[in-house]
């Protein structure tokens, strides 16, 4: 019988299938011994946190509702402001100003907006808030709508909010007749004077055209005047009143009158209310 294999290469067979389980009893015997029994070694750290949220998928669950960041709100700006007029001295300081489309007279100390008038140059006024101070210029225009007013120094008493004045407006029949403390009074209180009687502007498109009185407190000097709510104020001693320069004008010079002639329209009629300041 012929053998397939030949001798001397059966014995290497051999030999190579004892090394091939030498080496396994070997590797036997180190996992046993060395090696944990759970495969690759590794700690827990019992406090952590697992890495994933759990977010539930199904048709019915709408996702978590996301907190939307509400904007801040802008106080408001001084640049909302505008400066329409001055009236200027060492005793009164008066601004007319515009905000929001609605025209406001300011004396000193007071606020609009949040910004309180500290005071006022030849042609801007100066407002703070908080910590801050901030400078307007004069709105200037050749149709009247600002106007620079500076009046010479005076001895009167600076602005104050006062008792109520004592004095009287008596009728003389064709004229009436005005304590001067009275005058005296209103043209170096514009607090006082804004809580008797109110004005408006008469506007033609933006063009200012004149003014017009929108309210009169009851028993104040002015119902005695004899003015009424929607007169419209035409002139003043012959000064026509179409512009803030020619209102601040007869402000001004106020407490130097001694006579006063108002020409008012009241519906359709044009009428003139005369007055002798003693």
């Amino acid at each position: 019988m012929k053998h397939l294999f030949k001798p001397h290469v059966v014995k290497g067979l051999w030999a190579l299938l004892f090394l091939l389980l030498a080496v396994k009893m070997v590797w036997f015997l180190v996992a046993v011994l060395w090696l944990p029994a759970t495969g690759v070694q590794h700690s827990e750290d019992k406090g952590a946190k697992a890495l994933y949220y759990r977010v539930k998928l199904g048709p019915n669950e709408a996702p978590a509702p996301t907190a939307i960041k509400k904007p801040l709100q802008q106080a408001g700006s001084i640049n909302d402001i505008k400066l329409l007029a001055i009236y200027n001295a060492s005793d009164v300081t008066v601004v007319t100003v515009e905000h929001k489309r609605k025209t406001t007279v300011l004396a000193k100390g007071e606020a609009i907006n949040g910004f309180v008038l500290e005071g006022a140059g030849n042609n801007y006024a100066t407002f703070s808030k908080g910590s801050k101070t901030y400078q307007i210029n004069l709105i200037i225009s050749t149709k009247g709508k600002g106007s620079i007013k500076s009046a010479a120094p005076s001895a009167a008493a600076p602005v104050s909010s006062a008792k109520e004045p004592e004095g009287e407006v008596v009728d003389a029949g064709d004229h009436k007749i005005v304590d001067r403390s009275l005058v005296d009074h209103y043209a170096k209180n514009m607090n006082d004077l804004e809580k008797n009687i109110g004005i408006r502007e008469i506007k033609k498109g933006k063009d200012l055209t004149g003014f017009s009185i929108s309210f009169i407190r009851k028993g104040s000097l002015f119902e005695k005047l004899g003015v009424r709510r929607g007169d419209v104020i035409k002139a003043i001693n012959g000064q026509q009143i179409n512009s803030y320069n020619a209102a601040l004008d007869v402000y001004k010079n106020l407490s130097d009158m001694d006579n006063l002639t108002l020409v008012i329209q009241r519906g359709k009629e044009e009428m003139e209310l005369e007055y002798e300041v003693n």
